[in-house]
Parts: C-alpha cells; structure tokens; sequence
C-alpha cells in the first residue's frame, strides 16, 4: 500500500514541478512561492478548524490533532528546511529547462539513501538495489545529456540553486521519516496529517515576511508578479501529492528511502511536459535514460 501511495505522488509530483515552471516564466519568484504556500494553507485549514471544533473527521485520514509545543517546535523546523529547499528551487527552475532540473533533483534518493542507511538502519533487497543502480544510473545519463544544452555546471549558480534545493529536499526527507517513526522506535512519533497541515502555516507566515522584506520594496525594480491560474494548481497538485506521501511514511513497513526514490520517478512525467509545453531539446538522447528510470521503478515495486 504505501509504495502505491509513492507512485501516485510521484504522479502528482511531476504534474506539480510542470505548473510550477509555467508559473514563474517571466514572473517574481517570491509572491509566486507566497501563493503557493497561501493556498496550501487554506486547503488544510478546514481540516484543522473542523477536526478542533467538531467530531465530523473523528477516526478518519483526515483528522487533524491538536498537536503539543514540542510537536510544532519540529513543525516549523521542518518548514524552515521545506522552504529553503523551495526558495532555492523555484529560483534555480525559473532560469533552467525541467528537463534539467529533473534529473539533478533525482538524486535526491540517492542522498536519502546513504541517510537512511547510516541513521535509520534500513537494509535493501536484492531487487531494490538492482532498482537503486538503475535509476543512479539513469539519472547520471540524464545530466550528462542535458550538458549538451550549453549549461556550464560547474559556473552556473542556477545550478548550484538546484543542487542546493536537492541537498535540503533530501535533508527534509529523512527529517520527515523522523517525524513520522513512533517514539518507541526513537522518532517524534508525529501524526503525518497535523505535520502536513500545520508545516503549511508556518510556510505562509515566513513567506508574507520574506515577500514583505525581500521583494515588495524592491519590487518595481524586479520582475513583475502576474496571476497565472498555474499557480491554483500548484498547490492542488502539490498538496495531494504529500498527502498521499506522508500517508506513505505514516505506515508501519514504509522505507525512505523507497519512498524517496520511487517520488524521483516525477521526473518522468515532467520530462513528457518539458516535450510538449516547452518544446525543451535533446529528448532524444533523454528517451533511454527515460526507459531506465522506468524499469528502476518496476525493480523497486518487485522488491517490495
């Protein structure tokens, strides 16, 4: 059930990463992070008021608990780490093709992996590793072809923005299955839908500083804000993708670092959106590494 869960948000993820880059074409960066995380917020706020004020999600998925000091103190930790990874991100893919963002924000797992295996004592299958390699593997070609677009990587700082953005996302991914690990087990012991809810919040409050601060002021200076109805969906998709993700790791034999790797298959559904929306180049010599993803995945689903 919970490798399903990851593929679907992998699904949800890679239409996410596709609305996301429409949004910010020619647009600020900063309001356009504010509104996503606005939305986000007010899709999870009925839940929390209802789920305080009444019994309607008593028993259900989406019950949102009320949650201790200590629980919101880890909240807003992870929402600092989630949102210096987007910040970083939405800057890096405003400038750069998905079809290369994809592929360096797919070695994520790989990071998580070597987290995983050091401080949470995950071990993989004979399978699960043949799909580990592959997808490294797939993801190393990927990046090689995408030099082939004139990208210096090692002078570019929008790389280096999504480098960056891959390094907390993967940070944030082993926080999360801290968070979500019972007590007894030496996690937080969190429930997934009082994180996801309230992490949101706490996104939208330090964004409205930051958009306060950093772009406002400045803002007749920059690139202008225009409302593109992409970014609605941004905060759709994205919201029911860590839906379905923190349910993932919300269960007993969930393994990040599956889960993890299985969420990087998005790239598969960006790349298809790259091909058709934005025209982006050198699909050709994307299409193997493409089928090696794939067959990365299948491994990881045999194996667990």
């Amino acid at each position: 059930m919970w490798l399903i869960l990851a593929f679907l948000s992998a699904a949800f993820l890679g239409v996410y990463d596709s609305l996301k880059k429409k949004s910010l074409k020619d647009n600020a960066v900063l309001p356009v992070l504010f509104l996503n995380t606005l939305f986000s917020s007010l899709i999870f706020l009925p839940f929390i008021l209802l789920s305080s004020t009444s019994n309607i999600f008593d028993g259900t998925v989406f019950f949102v608990p009320s949650g201790s000091l200590r629980e919101h103190l880890y909240i807003i930790a992870k929402a600092v780490i989630v949102l210096s990874s987007w910040v970083l991100g939405y800057f890096g893919m405003k400038h750069l093709p998905l079809t290369i963002v994809g592929p360096i924000n797919a070695t994520r797992p790989v990071m998580v992996l070597v987290g995983a295996l050091l401080f949470f004592g995950e071990r993989l299958n004979l399978w699960q590793w043949a799909g580990v390699l592959l997808a490294v593997v797939s993801f190393l070609l990927l990046s090689r072809s995408g030099k082939k677009e004139g990208i210096d990587f090692k002078h570019d700082r929008w790389i280096y923005m999504i480098v960056g953005a891959a390094v907390m996302g993967a940070l944030s991914g082993l926080y999360d299955k801290y968070l979500m690990a019972p007590v007894s087990e030496g996690g937080g012991g969190l429930d997934r839908m009082l994180v996801q809810s309230w992490y949101n919040i706490y996104q939208c409050f330090i964004m409205f500083v930051m958009v306060w601060i950093m772009w406002w002021p400045k803002r007749s200076q920059t690139t202008p804000f225009h409302w593109d109805w992409a970014i609605l969906g941004i905060s759709l998709f994205l919201s029911t993708a860590d839906f379905m993700y923190f349910y993932s790791l919300s269960l007993p034999t969930s393994m990040i670092s599956i889960v993890s790797m299985v969420r990087r298959g998005s790239v598969i559904v960006s790349f298809i959106c790259g091909a058709l929306f934005f025209h982006e180049k050198n699909l050709k010599a994307k299409a193997l590494d493409l089928a090696l993803v794939l067959l990365g995945m299948i491994c990881l689903y045999i194996g667990s």
